[in-house]
């Protein structure tokens, strides 16, 4: 079961460990976070 409450709560599997060591990551105050950056274009496009 995944439980979302909190961080501490759902034991990530090895799909999902591999997936968060393979993710692109960077600063989001400094716009570097490419995650951030394409939710925030997704978003904005969703509210024009």
């Amino acid at each position: 079961m995944i439980d979302l409450r909190s961080d501490t709560v759902t034991k990530p599997t090895s799909a999902m460990l591999a997936a968060m060591t393979a993710a692109a990551v960077g600063d989001d105050v400094f716009g570097e976070d490419p995650s951030v950056n394409d939710l925030e274009r997704h978003t904005a496009a969703l509210f024009g």
